[in-house]
């Protein structure tokens, strides 16, 4: 090759590597200034039990990876501790005093047909929107999942793995069964596969997309492959450190494991008959392993989304959709206004300017909100929540003064709890269903108090309420809490 034709190969070479370069750049550039795609992971009934929170002997890889490049809230709650009203919540942004979902049979759309949720309202903003597993509680919506809500129906496949032919095999439900099957032939493998269909589609297309996946486990029963229950040898299971309810806290505020007891037939239905200690230990065996299990899985989504070259253009938020009881105050499930039932993981992945924690109380309301402005999409501003960006930027250190959750008990009670930084003040107040907002708290409507201080006594074994040292904090706080009430929008 001469001189010549050696300069105009060099000349052709230099001018593909510049036009290359610009393309990739500009393609850059574009997909800066597009809205982000947004990866929605929901897992039933997990607490935040990860080393990330903390609990450096539950296995959970996956999910700490994903802190670890992300934002995590160490003090975040769900607007009520259980699965409807829960997921009710989060995914329209209202609470559920307007929601008016305060159980596991009301439909959100028969008290607010118009309502728009999370992914209904990105889906109007041009998304692509689909969901695989459990998003929102099947009781609370129609059969498509709340079909307004996705562009893609909602993928309600059928389960019929060989975990649920053991299911089938037995005449009564198990808490608890170990499997000897791969991950793939589970509920949540069949999540993941379909889950990872759904992305390849999306990854073809110039739309943004909001990806809803929804994990079963670790909700009872707790089903998994033994290899994930041989990481928690059951002679090295502990039991928490107070097993008893709270001092001078009112009977209803706690709950005899219901869901537990009434659902399993190994388990004494008979509240005034104790769970034998080796089944006790099993079943939190068992929450163990089925807390390792999804993590895998939840890895599983995550590495198709980076094969798929999709995650820097990708907000993921991942929670659990309210806490769970492992024998703490001698309870089991959810239900309670307890710190273990409404303290929830949540974590949100959206660039490496915005990695960290936050110990300001935040709630699922404050996620819409959030994820509105991570993907760069205007709020409707009709919205209970706030955005947690400015806790993420380092703007603010708290994005608000409390927390609120709430439980109703015996058709005549709601209890309201408060968590700010320190304490939690719960109250409970004489209400009948539907139960109201908006309104004045007078000393006729209150039934009972509760305060707890988790600087000294994280374990709440005493109702503080009546403690002389405490008073101050506690007027400060109630008057937080009556000021709320008055703020509440009327249904």
């Amino acid at each position: 090759m001469n001189a010549k034709t050696l300069k105009i190969v060099l000349l052709s070479l230099f001018t593909i590597c510049v036009v290359s370069c610009d393309k990739k750049s500009e393609k850059k550039e574009v997909a800066k200034n597009q809205p982000k795609n947004v990866l929605f992971i929901a897992i039933d009934d997990l607490k935040p039990l990860m080393g990330v929170y903390g609990h450096k002997d539950i296995k959970t890889p996956n999910i700490d990876k994903l802190a670890a490049n992300g934002f995590v809230l160490q003090n975040s709650h769900c607007q009520q501790a259980v699965c409807g009203p829960s997921r009710a919540s989060i995914l329209t942004g209202k609470r559920p005093d307007y929601t008016q979902v305060w159980d596991l049979k009301t439909l959100i759309r028969d008290k607010h047909p118009n309502i728009v949720t999370m992914p209904q309202y990105f889906k109007q903003n041009g998304y692509e929107t689909a969901a695989v597993g459990k998003i929102f509680d099947f009781r609370s919506v129609d059969k498509g999942n709340d079909s307004i809500s996705w562009t893609y129906p909602y993928d309600n496949f059928k389960h019929n793995s060989e975990i649920g032919k053991e299911y089938i095999k037995n005449k009564e439900r198990v808490s608890y069964e170990i499997v000897n099957v791969p991950d793939s032939m589970t509920a949540d493998g069949e999540v993941v596969r379909r889950t990872v269909k759904q992305l390849r589609k999306f990854a073809k297309s110039d739309k943004p997309f909001f990806m809803a996946t929804g994990f079963y486990k670790p909700h009872l029963p707790f089903v998994a492959p033994k290899k994930y229950w041989d990481m928690y040898p059951l002679e090295n299971v502990k039991f928490p450190e107070y097993m008893k309810a709270p001092e001078g806290a009112p009977k209803y505020a706690t709950q005899p494991s219901w869901e537990l007891r009434s659902g399993y037939a190994d388990i004494p239905k008979d509240f005034d008959v104790e769970i034998p200690i080796e089944k006790q230990k099993r079943v939190i065996q068992g929450y163990y392993a089925c807390v390792s299990f999804v993590d895998q899985q939840i890895g599983n989504v995550l590495d198709e989304l980076d094969r798929l070259g999709l995650r820097e253009n990708t907000v993921i938020v991942l929670w659990g959709d309210h806490g769970w009881h492992l024998g703490d105050h001698n309870m089991y499930c959810k239900h309670t206004n307890y710190e273990q039932s409404t303290k929830v993981p949540l974590i949100f992945s959206a660039g490496k300017d915005k990695i960290g924690e936050s110990y300001s109380p935040t709630e699922f309301v404050d996620v819409y909100p959030t994820l509105l402005e991570l993907a760069g999409v205007k709020s409707p501003g009709n919205l209970d929540g706030v955005s947690l960006v400015p806790l993420m930027e380092k703007k603010v250190e708290k994005v608000k003064d409390f927390a609120v959750s709430q439980f109703p008990r015996d058709n005549d009670k709601m209890g309201y709890t408060f968590r700010d930084d320190r304490y939690r003040y719960t109250i409970w107040i004489k209400d009948e269903m539907p139960y109201e907002s908006n309104r004045n708290i007078d000393a006729a409507e209150i039934v009972a108090e509760e305060f707890y201080d988790y600087e000294k006594d994280p374990q709440e074994t005493k109702n503080l309420i009546n403690e002389v040292d405490y008073q101050t904090a506690i007027t400060n706080l109630k008057a937080k809490a009556i000021a709320y009430f008055k703020s509440q929008e009327i249904k």
